[in-house]
C-alpha cells in the first residue's frame, strides 16, 4: 500500500489529503519530528500551498529541514504546489531567501500580482491532456536548469515542471475536483518504488 507524507504545518493540506483519500491512498500528516521519524517509511511527500516564508522557518523550528532535505535530495518523490514550489526552489527571484534549494529552478514570488492573484482557468498538461487549474497569489517558474521538464504553460508563463523526482505547481489541482493530477504523481512514486526493488 502506498503512503504519502503531506506537510501539515500550515496552508491547504487537509485538500490534498481528500483527494488522496478519494485515490484510495493511505496519508499522514507530517506536523514535527516524532511525525516524520514515526513515519520514515512514507513513499512520497506533498508540500502544500501557504506562506512558503512561515513554512521555511518552521522547518528549521521544528528540526524538519534536514531530515527531509536529505531524503528528497536521496529520491524520494516530493510533489510541492505554489508555496511547497517555492520551498524546492533553487532560487527565488529578488530574494536571497534559500529553503530546500533542491530543483533547479527559479522563481519569481505572487508573480500574478494583486488584479491577476486568483484565478481558474483550463490550460495543458504533458501526460494528462486539458486540466482545470485554480491559481491563487500563485509563482511563476522564470527559469529552469537543463534536467528540468516544463509541463505546463498558461500565456508563455511554466506553471508546472518535473525535475527527477520532484514535481512543482503555481497552481492548485487539490482545489479542482480533478483527481488526474494527483494520480500523475502516484505514477511518480509507484515508478520509484519499482526502481528501488
Amino acid at each position: 500500500m502506498t503512503k504519502i507524507g503531506i506537510l501539515a504545518l500550515q496552508g491547504a493540506f487537509a485538500e490534498h489529503e481528500q483527494v488522496l483519500k478519494a485515490l484510495g491512498v493511505e496519508t499522514v500528516q507530517i506536523r514535527n519530528q516524532q511525525d516524520w521519524e514515526a513515519h520514515a517509511d512514507i513513499d512520497g511527500l506533498i508540500l502544500p500551498g501557504g506562506e512558503s516564508t512561515v513554512m521555511g522557518k518552521l522547518l528549521h523550528d521544528l528540526d524538519l529541514f534536514e531530515p527531509i532535505k536529505a531524503k528528497i535530495d536521496t529520491g524520494l518523490p516530493v510533489f510541492g504546489t505554489c508555496a511547497g514550489l517555492i520551498l524546492l526552489a533553487k532560487t527565488i527571484v529578488g530574494d536571497q531567501t534559500k529553503h530546500l534549494a533542491s530543483m533547479d529552478i527559479s522563481v519569481a514570488r505572487n508573480a500574478y500580482g494583486r488584479q491577476l492573484g486568483s484565478f481558474v482557468t483550463d490550460a495543458k498538461f504533458k501526460g494528462i491532456g486539458e486540466i482545470p487549474m485554480v491559481f491563487i497569489r500563485g509563482p511563476i517558474i522564470e527559469a529552469v536548469g537543463p534536467e528540468v521538464e516544463v509541463l505546463s504553460q498558461v500565456k508563455g508563463d511554466i506553471v508546472a515542471a518535473k525535475e527527477k523526482n520532484m514535481l512543482v505547481t503555481s497552481f492548485h489541482p487539490e482545489l479542482t475536483g480533478d483527481t488526474r493530477f494527483h494520480a500523475y504523481f502516484l505514477e511518480m512514486v509507484a515508478q520509484a518504488k519499482e526502481e528501488k526493488l
